[in-house]
């Protein structure tokens, strides 16, 4: 028999990309102005989890392609790294992201191995993640570890998507508990 712990450990995960378009769409929001550790501590408080770790995923476009969101992101992901994410970023070419979706997958599945969380918490709808989800239950069950996957994702009557990833726990999330989790910081303003 699997024992579920009394003090879950949890690592956020964050597609940074699918995250702002879904809020973009759900909310009506125009930039990514979500703070990730903010996030995470939210809705590991409201599920009395221990958050152990926020690791942040997005790809960037060039400078001579898109001077304002490269200037934006790498002034996002440099506060991030300061504030202990683990922030990773890939370009983005001809305006698509590419490789950001396994990086994930890979470190879900990697730290699932190690023992290092026992919630994992996905802030993303991509389904394209649906097999690390379904590789990392099957590690648990083998190992006889107790584990728990979740996709948090903004949701509101606007959402076209109304789905998390397949195989995980959903935590949708309105535009009041987006709200309270703002980053105070417009990086937009800020100049390179």
């Amino acid at each position: 028999m699997i024992t579920e712990p009394a003090i879950k450990r949890a690592t956020c995960f964050f597609d940074g990309q699918n995250l702002f378009h879904c809020a973009k769409e759900a909310f009506e929001i125009t930039w990514p102005s979500f703070d990730p550790i903010k996030l995470s501590m939210k809705i590991c408080q409201l599920n009395r989890w221990e958050l152990k770790g926020v690791k942040f995923y997005t790809g960037i476009p060039s400078l001579e392609e898109n001077k304002h969101w490269h200037q934006f992101w790498t002034a996002k992901l440099a506060h991030m790294g300061r504030s202990g994410i683990h922030a990773f970023s890939r370009p983005i070419r001809n305006g698509r992201e590419k490789g950001i979706d396994i990086r994930i997958a890979l470190d879900m599945v990697r730290l699932a191995r190690q023992g290092s969380y026992d919630v994992a918490v996905i802030f993303s709808q991509d389904q394209d993640l649906t097999e690390a989800v379904q590789e990392i239950k099957e590690q648990a069950g083998v190992s006889g570890r107790w584990i728990k996957l979740v996709s948090a994702f903004p949701k509101s009557s606007l959402s076209k998507n109304k789905r998390g990833i397949n195989k995980t726990d959903w935590f949708p999330f309105d535009s009041m508990f987006y709200d309270e989790c703002l980053d105070p910081k417009d990086y937009r303003q800020i100049k390179q």
